[in-house]
C-alpha cells in the first residue's frame, strides 16, 4: 500500500518498495539517494539528465522533505541529568 506524504505529495512510502523508505512518486528512487547525489556535487541538471523519469519538482520536494524531517525537536532531559 502506497502512502503519499501529507505535506509533500511527490514523496511516497510503500513497505514493498525500497524497504519502506521515502521515495519519489512511487518510483524506486529514495529521497536519500537524491540527497546523496546532490551532496556528492551533482547538480539538479545532472540528476535530471541521468534519471529522465525524475522531474525538477521531485528534487525540490526531496530537499523540502529532508529539511522538514530534520527540523529541530525539543527533547526533554531526564531529571537525573539535570
Amino acid at each position: 500500500m502506497e502512502i503519499r506524504h501529507y505535506r509533500f505529495p511527490r514523496i511516497t512510502l510503500n513497505p514493498e518498495k525500497c524497504f519502506g523508505k521515502p521515495c519519489i512518486r512511487g518510483l524506486r528512487m529514495p529521497v536519500a539517494s537524491i540527497l546523496s547525489y546532490l551532496a556528492s556535487g551533482m547538480t539538479v541538471e545532472d540528476i535530471l539528465q541521468e534519471w529522465p523519469a525524475l522531474e525538477r519538482e521531485d528534487i525540490y520536494q526531496a530537499l523540502g522533505y529532508a529539511a522538514w524531517a530534520m527540523e529541530e525537536r525539543v527533547v526533554p532531559l531526564e531529571e537525573a541529568m539535570a
